[in-house]
C-alpha cells in the first residue's frame, strides 16, 4: 500500500527528498485513491506548505510541534507504556517482528517511530495493515485530535491513517479527553519534567550507571527513495 509511503514520508523530519518526491507522492494518492477526495486534498495542500515554505523553517516547526513534551511523541511506546519496563521489551519483540519479515533498521532508527512503523506496514498485506493500525488506533486517534485542536495541518495524516480502517474509537470521548488536558510542550512544564525525572545512580539500574529517565528523541528520517523504486507508472 504505497499510500502509506506518502503518509510516512509527510509524517517524517523534512528534507529536501519530500520536495524532490512531492509529483511522485501526489500521483500515488491519486492511483491507489484509497482517501475521500477532501482528505487527499489536505494532505496535497500540507504537501505544498512543507515544499514551499523555507526547508530549515519546516525542520525547526517539526521539532518544536514533536520533539518538545510527550503527547505528541511519534513513538508509539511513549503513549503505551511511558517509561516503564514493558517499553523496552515491546522494543525487542516489534524489533523481532520486522526481522522475521526481512525489514533491516539502522542503528540509530528506533522500531516505534509511527514514519518508520508505517514504511514497514507499507509493504506488508492489506489484511497485516488493517489488524496493525486496528491495535493503535486510539494512540491514531489521539495524536490527530491533539493536533486538531492546535489546529496544525498534521492532523490530517493521523485522519487519513484512521480512514483506513473502521474504528470503533469513540471519538467523541477522544475530543473530550484532549480538552482537557494541561499543555506539556511549554517551558514550565519541560522545566517540570526535568526537575521530577533528575539523574539517577544505579537505583534500578543493575549496571549501577548514570542515567536520565528523560529520554533524548533524535529525529527519525525515513527515506522516500522507495516511493520512487515502487511507484507504478502512469
Amino acid at each position: 500500500m504505497n499510500t502509506l509511503k506518502v503518509l510516512s514520508a509527510l509524517l517524517s523530519y523534512p528534507d529536501q527528498s519530500l520536495v524532490d518526491d512531492q509529483d511522485d507522492m501526489i500521483a500515488i494518492l491519486d492511483q491507489e485513491n484509497l482517501l475521500r477526495r477532501p482528505l487527499r486534498d489536505q494532505l496535497v495542500g500540507l504537501m505544498n506548505d512543507l515544499c514551499t515554505r523555507d526547508l530549515m523553517d519546516s525542520q525547526a516547526d517539526y521539532v518544536e510541534l514533536f520533539d518538545r513534551g510527550r503527547t505528541l511523541s511519534l513513538l508509539l511506546f511513549e503513549h503505551v507504556h511511558g517509561e516503564s519496563r514493558d517499553r523496552g521489551q515491546a522494543m525487542v519483540d516489534l524489533l523481532n517482528v520486522y526481522n522475521q519479515n526481512g525489514y533491516d533498521l539502522t542503528a540509530n532508527e528506533l522500531p516505534d517511530h509511527i514514519p518508520l512503523f508505517l514504511e514497514y506496514l507499507s509493504q506488508r498485506p492489506d489484511s497485516e495493515i488493517t489488524q496493525w493500525l486496528t491495535e493503535i488506533d486510539h494512540i491514531l486517534a489521539l495524536l490527530g485530535e491533539r493536533l486538531a485542536q492546535r489546529e496544525h495541518p498534521y492532523q490530517f495524516i493521523f485522519q487519513s491513517l484512521l480512514s483506513l480502517l473502521e474504528t470503533n474509537v469513540d471519538m467523541d470521548q477522544i475530543r473530550n479527553s484532549v480538552a482537557a488536558e494541561v499543555p506539556d510542550n511549554t517551558p514550565e512544564a519541560l522545566d517540570k519534567v526535568w526537575e521530577e525525572e533528575a539523574v539517577r545512580f544505579g537505583g534500578d539500574d543493575p549496571t549501577g550507571a548514570c542515567a536520565s529517565a528523560a529520554t533524548t528523541r533524535k529525529t527519525q528520517q525515513v527515506s522516500v527513495d522507495s516511493i520512487k523504486r515502487n511507484n507504478v507508472s502512469h
